[in-house]
């Protein structure tokens, strides 16, 4: 099942993709209560499977075309903020530490940072770019990971039972204000600077996470080409790790690191600049478009 949040004018509301149609359960009254992805999140399981069944014979009041401009985030307000991985690709770990003449050293635990809530945009938005703020806006295409259920002390072989979906997230930084301060927070969560979706893709169609392609561009430029089994902490792993010191909670977002291919570590480095579209994509979920526009 793919699961977005669409614009119907009246309200942003949580759909399922059936082919040309995005059916809204809302807008029936026995499903009137799931009025935002988070509170489908946490209806659980058997809320999706019921809705499987409906959809087949959902009234044509709850169906809208199947139109992309019309997508949010599919969770636009996040319940926390995003959490991150960094340095999670093998490839891009050294080229970070060329970039920056380090001792190339792989992590042996999970770098996590977190971006603000109000860094998320929709998959066909616009990233608001002041020049005065940064001049060094990066791209960095994710797999990113939705908790469906409470997740403490997880053993990685039950890790995976815990995620409700997967979606796309640009991890768009400012690497000049990433770089000076001691943490990544604020390089990390601009405003615009969480381009997330198309949709959430659940579980049972992606049949492995390790072994999604990911790709990004930039102008139609390809800047990143890989696959998440080069990840050097696997989605199962991450909620392992993760588990053992805090607890996640449905609708936790956790974006599982970027490959090779960024901006800063290129030679000459390159950032993006008003008037550019980055796109990002990854297998079995789709692709999400940000325009760069100066303020």
């Amino acid at each position: 099942m793919q699961l977005c949040t669409y614009n119907t004018e009246q309200a942003d509301l949580p759909g399922m993709l059936a082919g040309d149609s995005v059916i809204i359960p809302a807008l029936d009254t026995q499903f009137g209560h799931l009025l935002t992805m988070q509170s489908l999140i946490e209806s659980g399981e058997a809320t999706l499977a019921m809705l499987s069944e409906w959809a087949n014979s959902a009234p044509d009041h709850c169906k809208y075309p199947n139109d992309i401009a019309r997508y949010k985030a599919p969770i636009p307000v996040p319940r926390q903020n995003i959490i991150c991985l960094g340095w999670n690709y093998a490839e891009h770990a050294i080229e970070s530490a060329q970039s920056r003449q380090r001792d190339i050293k792989l992590p042996e635990d999970p770098i996590v940072f977190t971006k603000a809530i109000g860094s998320v945009i929709g998959p066909e938005g616009q990233m608001m770019l002041d020049s005065s703020v940064t001049t060094e806006l990066d791209w960095e295409v994710e797999l990113a990971m939705i908790i469906g259920r409470k997740a403490r002390h997880v053993a990685r072989e039950n890790a995976l039972a815990h995620v409700f979906g997967y979606t796309v997230v640009n991890d768009l930084s400012a690497r000049d204000l990433q770089f000076r301060h001691k943490q990544y927070f604020i390089g990390k969560s601009l405003d615009g600077a969480c381009p997330m979706g198309p949709v959430i893709t659940t579980p049972d169609e992606i049949d492995d996470p390790q072994d999604l392609g990911l790709r990004s561009w930039v102008n139609g430029e390809l800047k990143q080409d890989s696959n998440t089994r080069h990840q050097i902490f696997g989605c199962a792993e991450i909620i392992h790790r993760l588990s053992q010191s805090m607890t996640l909670q449905p609708g936790d977002i956790i974006a599982t690191g970027t490959p090779e291919g960024v901006g800063f570590a290129r030679q000459p480095p390159e950032f993006l600049k008003p008037g550019d579209l980055v796109a990002c994509e990854v297998d079995g979920i789709g692709r999400l478009e940000t325009r760069i526009t100066a303020v």
